[in-house]
Parts: structure tokens; C-alpha cells; sequence
């Protein structure tokens, strides 16, 4: 089955694969997929992650996180910026995610980034999604 949003895919199978209690989860693979995945291990909301290469596409296994009474440590996980309406922002114009607690994932001319570093590095992008 073709999907029209591979990015709303990664975050519906993360937030599903956690509401379901699931240690691992398996997104077909993608290299902004991988950039996001590697975004969220950096902030510590997943454990791990692995590319699983095949001679099509590849999968990636995501590994993901719990806290210790068994509660999903991803909290709010939305896509900003959808195929049908992208959202860009200056590099003034970047939100702050739950009043600087989470985090925003930008895609710039500089690669994938969160929004802390796109305010260090005075870069704005299209603002892909968010996460607490």
C-alpha cells in the first residue's frame, strides 16, 4: 500500500506501538526517517534504534523507552508540516515546545535538526514535527 505521508507514518507507528505496550516497532526506512529516529535517541525518548538493510528498502527497528511503572515516556508526538500545507519558520519564528521542555525537528539546508540547535546555529526550516 502506497503512503501519502511516510513522516505521519513514523510518529502514528511510534505512538501506537507504545499505547500498545510494544518493545520494538518497524517502520519501512528512508533517510529523514532515520534523521528523525536518530533526533528522538539523542533527547532519550526511544532506547535504540537499528537499520535493517534488505534488498528493498530496508526497515528500521525502534527500540522504544518506558518509565518504570510501565507509562510510555513519549508524551506528545504531533506532525507539524503535512504534504498538503508546509509550515516554514524563520529562524525568529521558531516555537518553543511546551515552553522549551520538548522539543521541535526542523529539516534545514543543514540536515535534520532539533530546534535548540537551529536557534544556535540562527537557521530557520520547515518545521516537521514535535515531541515532549
Amino acid at each position: 500500500m502506497q503512503c501519502t505521508d511516510p513522516i505521519s507514518d513514523l510518529l502514528t507507528r511510534i505512538r501506537n506501538g507504545q499505547s500498545a505496550n510494544h518493545d520494538v516497532v518497524s517502520v519501512p526506512a528512508s533517510k529523514m526517517k532515520i534523521s528523525i529516529t536518530h533526533l528522538l535517541k539523542e533527547e532519550g525518548l526511544i532506547k535504540d534504534y537499528r537499520c535493517v538493510r534488505d534488498k528493498k528498502q530496508g526497515t528500521i527497528k525502534i527500540a522504544l523507552r518506558y518509565k518504570d511503572d510501565g507509562d510510555g515516556v513519549i508524551r506528545f508526538l504531533k506532525r507539524e508540516s503535512k504534504p498538503g500545507l508546509r509550515i516554514y519558520k524563520s529562524k525568529d519564528e521558531i516555537p518553543y515546545v511546551k515552553g522549551g521542555y520538548g522539543f521541535g525537528v526542523f529539516s534545514t539546508s543543514r540536515g535534520i535538526m532539533t530546534d535548540h540547535q537551529c536557534r544556535k546555529l540562527k537557521i530557520g526550516g520547515e518545521y516537521v514535527c514535535s515531541a515532549f
